[in-house]
């Protein structure tokens, strides 16, 4: 495997809002010693190897030949043109006094125009927008972009991460079933095919892993699964998974566990930032509720469960109120019955702050897809399970929900890259006289 410790690692980024401007503010404060990465596993998380006699749980970045975070560079686009300084005091997640010791470097960063199109995104306008004779020339202004970008800040290799705001709901269609009908789509500005998709393309063309911090529809079809395939490139996806159902996917498998019956839960959100006012369309919204109302059926099996999981009644609620601003909050009320079916109730709030949560896990993917490039695992990469509401995975596949069975995969996963033994925690040997 090639090393990129000492090589510089582009991040690129489509749609430079509050997440990506608390990405970047947060690596460059760790790299000036003025904040530490809490959140991210590749940063702070240990990793077991060998037998637990043997005491061996190095922390992940110094077991895997992961980029070092001071050579990292970041760009993107947006459809405003500002630097990232300006980004960070408009988004207002993160306090004045840290963005002024950092100014200069955010200032430094500024946007790409953006591929844009309001029929996906309807409660956002801008300006700083590329105009092209069809979406195949977008896609390649993007490359072109791409190629400057690494031309001045001497980035020898890339991954890009869509954290742009959620697209409306869409189906897969006719020309998303091959990458020769995709292409031909491109050309002739096919209405099925969205930026998100646009930014793909023009990726995965070039080799750079791609993941959707979003729910809706991007790579996750099958004409760019088959470029992907073709040009050796890593994807992941999709949906950041940061506050209520990182809460489900922490809550649901403990009461699996323990054969808990559940009739009813019923999950509402508050927030007030730009992806809340997108989601507040019905059909933005509704790209999201299919990400968020997969997890339990995943994770409960109710066919194979009947008597406890068969009725259960599962509701979720997003609601854009801008006084919160970047501070989402999650409510939940859990109905559940036990021996002798008698009835308990779980409620949980949790007063998150979304850009936050979001930030390490942009970091963990740009640092993981670079290691799975560089370790030539091309393809979905369903070990990344672990970061998203809808991970992505082999088509005859149901995909894993429970962030426990995620985390094991992730670490084994670890584990393989770097040719150690694989954990199943089945521990009998050493009990053996």
């Amino acid at each position: 495997m090639k090393s990129n410790k000492k090589e510089k690692l582009g991040v690129l980024i489509p749609g430079m809002g509050a997440v990506a401007s608390t990405f970047i503010c947060g690596v460059i404060a760790c790299n000036k010693g003025l904040a530490k990465p809490i959140g991210s596993m590749s940063q702070m998380g240990s990793i077991r190897l060998g037998k637990r006699t043997e005491d061996r749980s190095p922390i992940i970045k110094d077991f895997a030949p992961l980029a070092d975070l001071d050579n990292l560079a970041f760009g993107g686009w947006d459809i405003a043109d500002e630097n990232v300084y300006e980004i960070s005091i408009r988004s207002e997640v993160l306090d004045k006094n840290l963005l002024n010791d950092l100014k200069s470097d955010l200032e430094s960063i500024n946007v790409y125009k953006a591929v844009f199109d309001e029929k996906f995104v309807r409660r956002l306008s801008g300006n700083w927008i590329k105009n092209g004779k069809n979406k195949m020339d977008l896609a390649e202004q993007v490359m072109d972009d791409i190629k400057h970008f690494n031309k001045t800040t001497g980035a020898t290799s890339n991954v890009m991460i869509w954290c742009g705001s959620t697209e409306v709901y869409m189906e897969p269609s006719d020309v998303h079933s091959s990458l020769s009908k995709f292409e031909e789509g491109l050309k002739n500005n096919h209405p099925d095919i969205s930026p998100s998709m646009i930014y793909a393309y023009a990726a995965i063309k070039l080799g750079i892993p791609y993941a959707n911090g979003a729910p809706n529809l991007s790579a996750d079809i099958t004409a760019l699964e088959e470029l992907a395939n073709q040009t050796k490139t890593p994807l992941a996806g999709k949906d950041f998974k940061t506050g209520q159902t990182l809460m489900k996917t922490i809550l649901a498998p403990g009461l699996k566990a323990r054969q808990l019956g559940i009739s009813g839960w019923f999950s509402t959100n508050i927030l007030g930032n730009r992806d809340g006012e997108v989601l507040d369309d019905p059909d933005a919204f509704k790209t999201k509720e299919e990400s968020k109302l997969s997890v339990l059926d995943t994770i409960l099996e109710p066919e194979r469960n009947p008597d406890l999981y068969n009725d259960l009644y599962h509701k979720v609620r997003i609601n854009y109120y801008p006084p919160r601003g970047d501070d989402k909050e999650g409510w939940d009320n859990i109905d559940i019955f036990g021996w002798l079916e008698y009835p308990m109730q779980i409620k949980v709030d949790f007063l998150c702050r979304d850009s936050i949560l979001a930030a390490p896990i942009v970091l963990d993917l740009v640092l993981f897809l670079d290691l799975a490039k560089r370790s030539d695992m091309s393809g979905i990469q369903e070990w990344l399970s672990f970061y998203f509401k809808s991970p992505m995975c082999s088509p005859d596949l149901e995909p894993e929900h429970d962030l426990f069975v995620q985390l094991a995969k992730l670490k084994n996963t670890l584990r393989h890259i770097m040719g150690e033994d694989l954990i199943t925690h089945l521990g009998l040997d050493y009990y053996k006289s």
